[in-house]
């Protein structure tokens, strides 16, 4: 491509849109300092941040064209450093250093977050044509926040962390709640909602109010339920948005 040819003011976008993805992992560092300084509901905001970083920047990514502009920088392979820094290794530090499971369980857990995540993110069917997820897609962030918001005893914690990982190796079904097609007013009023509980939680601190678990409780169940019934519908019940 020659100098005349270049559209700068694309290459300037798509290398914007990188550049946001990339703050996704100051977001999560900014968490882990946090973390080691007591400040949960710091960490958790730093997360939450992360967390509107991967939802935006895919769709600038498609509205700047980045693999054209930048065809030597892979914005996907990005998302997915960057999603292990934030979904997976911050909510890991997170249960080696809270008090949400017994301190002889705290490393050990740890590290089957690490070592089961590693797994679904080297996995290259884990995902279907339809776009769904296949096994637990490792949003250990939202794992443990509800841990911290529902003030389980260790134990009980504990158990949703193993269970969690075990069905990282299931093939089960799991919808990205905002991708469904069908129902999708009734999803967005659940997720939003859950947000609106979270961010509650986030600002006033942990536990959270008996309205907010209870939100919680309830959003965990729908979005669980889409995925069963999503797989016993053949994959296509709830018509997933590519």
């Amino acid at each position: 491509m020659s100098l005349r040819s270049r559209n700068y003011p694309r290459l300037v976008g798509a290398a914007a849109v990188h550049v946001l993805t990339a703050t996704g992992g100051v977001l999560g560092l900014l968490s882990l300092l946090s973390v080691c300084d007591g400040q949960w509901t710091a960490a958790f905001a730093w997360l939450g941040a992360a967390l509107i970083v991967d939802g935006v920047d895919g769709p600038l990514a498609r509205m700047v064209d980045v693999k054209r502009a930048l065809p030597r920088f892979s914005g996907e392979e990005l998302d997915h450093l960057v999603d292990y820094v934030t979904y997976v290794t911050v909510p890991a530090f997170m249960v080696a250093r809270a008090e949400i499971v017994s301190e002889s369980l705290r490393l050990p857990l740890a590290s089957v977050i690490m070592l089961s995540s590693l797994y679904h993110f080297s996995d290259t069917e884990s995902k279907t044509a339809d776009g769904y997820f296949v096994g637990f897609p490792a949003i250990w962030n939202v794992v443990v926040l509800y841990c911290f918001v529902l003030d389980l005893p260790p134990a009980a914690s504990a158990s949703i962390i193993g269970i969690c990982a075990v069905f990282t190796f299931i093939p089960l079904y799991w919808v990205h709640p905002l991708r469904v097609r069908r129902l999708r007013l009734l999803t967005f009023t659940v997720v939003s909602a859950w947000g609106a509980a979270a961010v509650s939680a986030i600002v006033h601190g942990f536990p959270g109010t008996t309205a907010e678990q209870v939100i919680f409780a309830v959003a965990a169940i729908y979005v669980i339920a889409i995925g069963v019934s999503a797989r016993a519908g053949g994959g296509r019940l709830f018509d997933p948005v590519k």
